[in-house]
């Protein structure tokens, strides 16, 4: 197609603006032109791919499924500029380049951090930006080029088609509170005194959320008083201290704050199934030498990284 010989930077974040905003005017007011010149661009654009890339309706613009995906690839060739850029302002300075890695709170603590180490030790110049959020969010900015690897739960992993993915370790969960917690210590427990407390939950699709979730289902209880949505290891931390409230944690994650006196899991199974922590990556047909390394670091942290 000889179209995408012609297409600029400035193109795709035009054809981003119009994705997001719905409207010409808009549009043209954001990317300081005028709006007959960029209705004369999309037109021409459209005419050269021989499809509409939008709906055109009274309110604005509506992408058509054509759109969307030009739009997407819009975003990510973006993010890669803006990341070539960010590289090679790097490299001028006597850094390596920048890894940016997205973790899930659920994961163990000192896993990521240790692979990082791990990392760094091959590649001593190297920049490493770490960000901790939900999958679903991470996926996405995964998808986008805005991340390198992701590492979390992946129990509920949708296989995307742009992505690779890799079981690191299995990972039961449990339940935890405060070490001086009334249910702390108690040989033998079930769902009725459970639900007597309120909870900290995570975020609705979250895959230990799904996890507790299929648990109570299984044993035919109705879910607890969930008074705290969060995925948040600090803000739940806190709170589970300063309360009585309870919480549902990786293992790991439950043997970390364990030993630091900070948490204790109670003596109550899940019987949701075993759960894993893994890790994706983009699928690339000439895979990245220092992404490899990255994802041998994790892959020997899975070991070395967590008692």
């Amino acid at each position: 197609m000889t179209w995408t010989r012609r297409l600029r930077l400035q193109h795709l974040h035009l054809l981003i603006n119009l994705t997001d905003t719905g409207s010409l005017s808009d549009t043209a007011r954001i990317m300081h032109t005028t709006q007959p010149g960029l209705s004369k661009w999309l037109k021409e654009l459209e005419e050269d791919i021989g499809a509409p890339l939008f709906e055109r309706h009274a309110r604005g613009l509506r992408p058509t499924a054509m759109g969307r995906l030009l739009a997407n690839h819009a975003r990510r060739m973006v993010t890669e500029m803006a990341r070539a850029q960010h590289n090679l302002e790097a490299l001028q300075e006597g850094s390596d380049r920048t890894v940016a890695v997205g973790t899930s709170p659920a994961s163990a603590p000192s896993f990521v951090p240790a692979a990082i180490m791990k990392f760094i030790a091959l590649h001593p110049r190297a920049r490493v930006e770490v960000q901790e959020s939900t999958m679903n969010s991470l996926l996405d900015k995964l998808e986008l080029g805005k991340l390198d690897v992701v590492v979390g739960r992946l129990d509920n992993y949708q296989p995307r088609t742009s992505l690779k993915s890799e079981m690191l370790y299995e990972e039961p969960l449990r339940i935890v509170a405060r070490p001086d917690h009334p249910l702390a210590g108690r040989p033998q427990l079930d769902w009725h005194e459970l639900c007597e407390y309120d909870w900290i939950v995570w975020p609705q699709g979250t895959p230990i959320r799904s996890k507790l979730d299929m648990a109570l289902t299984m044993a035919g209880h109705k879910p607890p008083p969930y008074r705290v949505e969060s995925s948040s290891q600090v803000s739940n931390l806190w709170l589970l201290q300063h309360s009585d409230m309870l919480s549902v944690s990786s293992e790991r994650v439950a043997r970390h704050f364990t030993g630091r006196g900070l948490l204790v899991p109670l003596n109550m199974p899940l019987n949701s199934g075993e759960g894993y922590v893994g890790m994706c990556w983009r699928d690339e047909p000439d895979p990245d030498p220092i992404i490899t390394d990255l994802l041998h670091s994790l892959r020997a942290a899975t070991v070395t990284g967590e008692p």
